[in-house]
């Protein structure tokens, strides 16, 4: 499918807005918001899962030196762990839109729900897929928090979060099992609660 440019279709500055993290059992979720350069288009950006580490890592420093302007924001396990994983993000995402140093005049989500907001707003199904403002920012919140997994594995080296970024893997809940429930895991995710029984 090719990509589009909405900023380059329209004299309307479009943020495209993504989250990262949902399915994780430790971690935040995190959310990047973006608006893109039509004067500086991004050739190849695709939805971030279907790009690699290294393609992803590269995209993301191109993002950020030529969009107009970007974001990445978090909502913490204690929020998912409250709120609700679909709540938590769309706080993730309303609070990078409201980071943003140029105001937007509408938002384009990927998905089905829009963060709240005075922006007109659009949640567009496989929008990473199809419309580049929202396929860069779900390539700023996957490299934002694949960081951020790395910096907690440092912490807690014997879950190897370096690995599967607090994905439920076979390998996952073996250290889960074994070890416990860290500080970071979200203890609403049944295979983390049940350990808590």
């Amino acid at each position: 499918m090719q990509f589009y440019s909405i900023c380059q279709m329209s004299r309307i500055l479009v943020c495209g807005v993504d989250e990262a993290g949902r399915g994780p059992l430790a971690g935040p979720v995190s959310a990047a918001a973006v608006i893109l350069d039509p004067a500086q288009p991004i050739a190849g950006l695709a939805d971030s899962k279907k790009l690699s580490e290294r393609q992803r890592e590269k995209f993301a420093i191109i993002i950020r030196e030529r969009a107009l302007a970007w974001s990445v924001a978090y909502a913490e396990v204690e929020e998912i762990d409250q709120l609700n994983i679909l709540q938590a993000t769309l706080l993730a995402m309303r609070r990078a839109l409201l980071s943003l140093s140029i105001q937007p005049t509408q938002v384009l989500v990927d998905g089905l729900y829009c963060p709240e907001s005075d922006i007109p707003s659009k949640a567009i199904v496989k929008g990473d897929c199809t419309v580049a403002e929202i396929s860069a920012a779900s390539i700023l919140a996957k490299t934002a928090r694949d960081q951020l997994m790395l910096d907690l594995h440092l912490q807690y080296p014997h879950y190897n979060f370096a690995s599967h970024k607090g994905y439920p893997t076979a390998a996952h809940l073996k250290t889960l099992r074994e070890y416990g429930v860290s500080a970071v895991h979200r203890k609403s995710f049944k295979p983390v609660r049940e350990l808590l029984v």
